[in-house]
């Protein structure tokens, strides 16, 4: 190969190379700038606000009634049905009454003798006050008389309350329930020897049916507050079962305890229900719901809006020119799926919903309303 075919070649290659290289720099000038991201927004809601305070308690009958016996005896049959309301004065548990009817015919018995000996005296009395006037019995002997008249009639009255607590020991045998109320399951069985501290079962009275539960000072004192301008306060207790749905009736404040405990800094509340059908059984869970504050004009956004990083709140404004910028915020409570923003917006601010860890302060973004029912809930009203 000659020198100028050589010097040829190498100036076509050179060439080629320049071309390549300038037409890799003008494909990639001419290369679309990627479009902003996409993200979700939602109005800042601005609406009054009802904050709700959750407790959990334990159901009590307004009355639980441990049935007991008053006299000892052998059981012989549960009358009952376990589980059933009685009613007060029915009959629950039969005791031998042997003993207790043995007990009563010697009281009788004791009373007769008692009552024999007190005429006997009486006629000696009548007899010796003529005899005394005649001189023909001497006066001690008529003392003597009367004294022991005296005595025959305590002995007979005596008597008379012992044959009245043997007619008590004998109906005492047939135990029956002192009030009305559901029956509890027997805790003995036929042929138990029974004594006065065994506990046979329990009654309640469930209508209306206590629940207890204790309550920080703080809430206490917001209550009381609510309760002295709010003559409604006391009545508005929800009741939400151990299933999650609500009880249909409202209850009430009953009492509030004595004192504040001062190891758990809580107060003892006690609170009522109606329960006309005997559906809330004493023991079994509770969960009270109660509004303790009213939020006048509210900010709201939505829950997952806010963003937390080591105890600092921030979410992310979109302006009019889709420009974000990320605010720091204060939340308070939570009301539903929303939050209550207490300072860092303003209303009208559009909050980013989702996608606010891939933007950053001054980027150009993509918005889409936010659509959820419970937040457009929030901003109807509840």
């Amino acid at each position: 190969m000659s020198l100028r075919s050589s010097y040829r070649r190498a100036l076509f290659v050179s060439l080629l190379a320049e071309l390549t290289f300038f037409g890799a720099c003008s494909s990639e000038k001419e290369k679309p700038a990627p479009p902003p991201p996409g993200v979700t927004v939602t109005p800042v809601v601005q609406k009054d606000v009802p904050i709700y305070q959750e407790w959990v308690g334990t159901m009590t009958g307004n009355i639980d009634a441990d049935i007991r016996p008053k006299v000892e005896g052998f059981l012989l049959r549960r009358v009952y049905t376990e589980g059933s309301f009685v009613q007060k004065g029915q009959t629950l548990f039969l005791l031998d009454r042997r003993q207790a009817q043995a007990a009563l015919e010697q009281a009788q018995g004791h009373l007769e003798r008692a009552q024999a000996g007190l005429a006997q005296s009486q006629i000696d009395v009548n007899r010796y006050t003529p005899l005394v006037a005649d001189k023909a019995v001497s006066q001690a002997e008529l003392d003597k008389a009367q004294s022991m008249e005296r005595a025959g009639k305590a002995e007979v009255e005596g008597a008379k309350a012992g044959v009245d607590n043997a007619k008590l020991n004998l109906g005492w045998t047939t135990v029956a329930s002192p009030i009305a109320g559901i029956s509890g399951i027997a805790k003995v069985g036929v042929g138990d020897l029974i004594t006065p501290n065994t506990v046979m079962t329990t009654v309640s009275a469930v209508n209306p049916i206590y629940i207890d539960i204790n309550i920080a000072e703080q809430d206490y004192l917001r209550f009381a507050r609510e309760k002295a301008s709010n003559a409604n306060a006391r009545k508005n207790l929800q009741l939400i079962l151990g299933d999650g749905t609500v009880y249909p009736q409202r209850g009430q404040v009953l009492v509030v305890g004595r004192e504040v405990d001062t190891r758990t800094g809580t107060i003892a509340v006690r609170a009522t229900f109606p329960n006309p059908g005997n559906l809330l059984r004493p023991g079994q869970y509770a969960k009270l719901r109660a509004v303790t504050q009213d939020l006048k004009d509210a900010l709201l956004v939505p829950q997952r809006s806010i963003a937390e990083l080591q105890g600092i709140y921030q979410v992310g404004v979109v302006d009019s020119a889709n420009k974000v910028a990320i605010r720091q915020v204060k939340p308070g409570p939570q009301f539903g799926d929303m939050w209550v923003v207490t300072s860092g917006l303003q209303p009208g601010d559009r909050v980013v919903v989702d996608g606010l860890q891939r933007v950053r302060d001054g980027m150009t973004v993509t918005p889409q309303p936010f659509k959820d029912t419970q937040t457009n809930a929030a901003k109807g009203g509840e």
